[in-house]
C-alpha cells in the first residue's frame, strides 16, 4: 500500500492509542511523581575571557549525579543587560533551580535571583558577589593582588544603537600565567583563543539588589587567583555568609580543578531538598 501524507495523518491517532495501551499499567503518570524527589536544575553561568566550554568537566560530572545541567552563553555586555538575558533563561526552566556563576557570573546570578522563588541557592566559584551599588572593578580593586590590569587588551567594537564601545581582551600571550597557570599548557592555549571579550561596561556598571541576602550561597575560593584576588574573594564571601570552601587553584578553577567545583554545587543542590 503507498502511504501517502494523508495515510499517515489518519493513521496516526490509532498508532498513538496502540503505544498508550502498551504502556505498562504499573508505571505512574508525570503529574502523579513525588514532587520531593525533583532534582534541582543547575545553571551554570561562565564569566568574562570564557565561555560555556570551560564547565565542561562540571557538567560531566552533575549529569552522571542524574541533575539536569543548563549552561548558557553570558553575552558579556553589560550587567544590567546581561541579568537581565539570565532572567529570560531562567523563566523557560521548570522546577528548582541552583545557580551557578564563576567570575563576573557572580555579579550577573547576583542580580537575576533576585525576587525569584525558584532559585534555591546560590554558588560562587571563584567570583564576584557585589552588594547594591557595587561594581566588579570596584571589588577587584578592594585588595591587592589581581595582575589582570597589566595583560588585557581594550578594543572598540560597533554599539547597536550607533557609536562604539569598548571590550577587554587578555593577551594570548599572557592568558595562560594570567587565567589559567594550573591546566594544561595546551588547553590553556585553545581557552585563550576562544576566549569571549567583556565590555567594560559590564565591569563598571554598578550592582543592583542582592539576592545572596536572601537565598543561601556557597562560594568556592581559588587561592592562586590572578583576576580576583583571594582576600576579595573571601571578603566577599564571608559578608554573604556563604558556606566557604577554599581550594589551590587558578582563576580557571572549573577547568583545573572540576571535582571539587563539583562537590561544591552538589553540596548546594542537596541543601535544598
Amino acid at each position: 500500500m503507498q502511504l501517502t501524507r494523508r495515510t499517515l495523518a489518519l493513521a496516526m491517532p490509532a498508532t498513538l492509542a496502540a503505544l498508550i495501551g502498551a504502556a505498562p499499567a504499573s508505571r505512574p503518570a508525570a503529574a502523579d511523581t513525588d514532587r520531593h524527589d525533583l532534582k534541582p536544575t543547575i545553571v551554570l553561568v561562565h564569566g568574562a575571557f570564557a565561555d560555556a566550554s570551560s564547565w565542561s568537566g562540571t557538567i560531566r560530572r552533575l549529569q552522571h549525579a542524574g541533575y539536569p545541567v543548563l549552561a548558557p552563553a553570558n553575552p558579556l555586555r553589560g550587567l544590567v543587560a546581561d541579568t537581565a538575558y539570565l532572567r529570560s533563561v531562567l523563566a523557560a526552566v521548570d522546577g528548582p533551580v541552583v545557580l551557578v556563576g564563576h567570575s563576573y557570573g557572580g555579579a550577573v546570578i547576583s542580580g537575576a535571583a533576585v525576587g525569584s522563588s525558584r532559585v534555591k541557592a546560590l554558588v560562587y566559584i571563584a567570583a564576584f558577589t557585589p552588594d547594591k551599588g557595587e561594581s566588579a572593578a570596584e571589588l577587584a580593586a578592594k585588595f591587592p593582588g589581581s595582575t589582570l590590569g597589566d595583560t588585557v587588551n581594550p578594543q572598540s567594537y560597533p554599539l547597536p544603537g550607533g557609536g562604539t564601545g569598548t571590550e577587554l581582551l587578555i593577551e594570548r600571550t599572557e592568558f595562560p600565567r594570567q587565567f589559567a597557570a594550573d591546566v594544561p599548557a595546551a588547553e590553556a592555549a585553545l581557552m585563550a583563543v576562544t576566549q569571549r571579550p567583556v565590555a567594560t561596561d559590564a565591569l563598571e556598571e554598578k550592582a543592583g539588589e542582592a539576592a545572596w541576602k536572601t537565598i543561601p550561597s556557597w562560594a568556592l575560593i581559588a587561592t592562586a587567583d590572578r583576576n580576583i584576588p583571594p582576600a576579595a574573594e573571601r571578603w566577599m564571601a564571608r559578608r554573604a555568609g556563604s558556606h566557604i570552601t577554599e581550594v589551590d587553584a587558578s582563576h580557571a578553577v572549573a577547568v583545573s580543578r572540576p571535582a571539587v567545583v563539583t562537590h561544591v554545587i552538589l553540596a548546594a543542590a542537596r541543601a535544598t531538598r
